[in-house]
């Protein structure tokens, strides 16, 4: 298993049942493959579709409907597809409960960087996208991302060093190493990947944090295909 779906599987245990749910850019887009059996959610893509499932198989994708990487999506019974206008309502309207966003950088503070990589001095690339609408918008904002760079050093941070998305919105922190909440007080720690100890996070980590009472292994939720042999 990659980080990627580690993360992805791991945001998909923040759904709760009957929750209008934002999947970003990203590795986001993968949650729609792993919410647990019984959670039922309405997923909505910024560019336009609500009530999505999983990735269809090769051959069943609909060439006119996407999530927010443009990935193919599966349209479940009563979804619904319109424009960006509808869609932005929707989000800066205050309906979506819960959105799942890539980040570039988090800090304590719960603020969050997730647009911008500076490409020449005073010029950004790719580009803001939904994400300021959606930090602003809906009620809970999960940040997914790798814990250290490639050359090691920690994405989770003291203070954000590139432009922010949002200030003080995040609620939720998922790596490939652990899962922090953000309370008033700064980061809480919940969770430590299998072979990592608490130890371990501080040294990967550039934040302050505190440790929960309540400190767990790393969960991981079924996949579609074990969630269906399941039942």
């Amino acid at each position: 298993m990659d980080f990627r779906e580690m993360i992805a599987r791991r945001a998909a245990l923040e759904l709760s049942d009957g929750e209008v749910v934002n999947l970003g850019f990203g590795m986001p887009t993968a949650v729609a493959n792993y919410i647990p059996p019984g959670v039922d959610v309405i997923l909505q893509s910024e560019n336009g579709c609500l009530l999505f499932g999983p990735t269809p198989k090769r051959g069943q994708q609909d060439a006119d409907t996407g999530n927010a990487g443009g990935q193919p999506i599966s349209l479940q019974p009563g979804a619904s597809i319109f424009d960006l206008t509808t869609s932005f309502s929707i989000i800066r309207g205050g309906h979506v409960d819960t959105t799942i966003l890539g980040a570039l950088e988090v800090d304590q503070q719960g603020n969050i960087a997730n647009w911008a990589m500076p490409i020449a001095p005073g010029k950004y690339s790719p580009g803001m996208g939904g994400a300021m609408d959606l930090v602003g918008g809906a009620r809970k904002v999960v940040a997914t991302l790798q814990h250290n760079d490639k050359k090691g050093a920690s994405k989770v941070l003291k203070e954000c060093q590139l432009p922010l998305t949002g200030k003080g919105v995040v609620d939720v922190i998922i790596t490939d190493k652990a899962v922090f909440t953000v309370s008033a007080a700064g980061l809480v720690l919940k969770e430590v990947a299998s072979g990592f100890t608490v130890a371990d996070i501080r040294k990967l980590t550039e934040a302050d944090f505190t440790v929960g009472d309540d400190l767990c292994e790393y969960r991981l939720g079924l996949d579609a295909e074990a969630a269906a042999a399941k039942e």
